[in-house]
């Protein structure tokens, strides 16, 4: 794959993610707002618990997605002989831990640096969403209990 193929292809298959992954985020916001309504008289630490396990539970979805995403292009480029070894890789680059027992050639070096960009985008939103989402229960605790 040549560098332009390699940066057309990371950059439509980084935006295809980023869409996913905020597509979840507005996903979990109304999720959240639904279970906020109905667990509204639950105490305040079990209300906290089950919002942030219900964000949780859907960003951990969301990133899991876009790691089989990736993992389907080393498949479908043919990158990767096996599943085990593209969900691997995909895995360690998206949370950029890179352990470098498994390695790109030089035809998909680029590309994988995109899928190592999604997973800094991906986990930077998410790490935003679930504190903006913490900061807004703990000021409802706060208010709901009249400090």
């Amino acid at each position: 794959m040549t560098i332009l193929q390699q940066i057309l292809w990371g950059s439509a298959i980084l935006g295809f993610c980023l869409l996913i992954h905020v597509g979840c985020l507005a996903l979990c916001e109304q999720a959240l707002e639904t279970v906020s309504r109905r667990i509204r008289r639950r105490t305040p630490p079990m209300r906290i618990t089950v919002m942030l396990m219900l964000a949780l539970c859907i960003l951990i979805f969301a990133l899991t997605i876009e790691v089989w995403i990736w993992s389907t292009i080393w498949i479908v480029f043919e990158i990767f002989p096996s599943w085990n070894e593209a969900v691997y890789f995909s895995l360690v680059t998206f949370t950029t831990l890179g352990y470098g027992d498994v390695v790109l050639g030089p035809e998909a070096r680029i590309l994988g640096s995109f899928a190592a960009v999604t997973g800094l985008l991906s986990f930077g939103l998410s790490t935003a969403f679930l504190i903006a989402v913490t900061n807004r229960l703990l000021a409802i605790d706060h208010l709901d209990n009249g400090r």
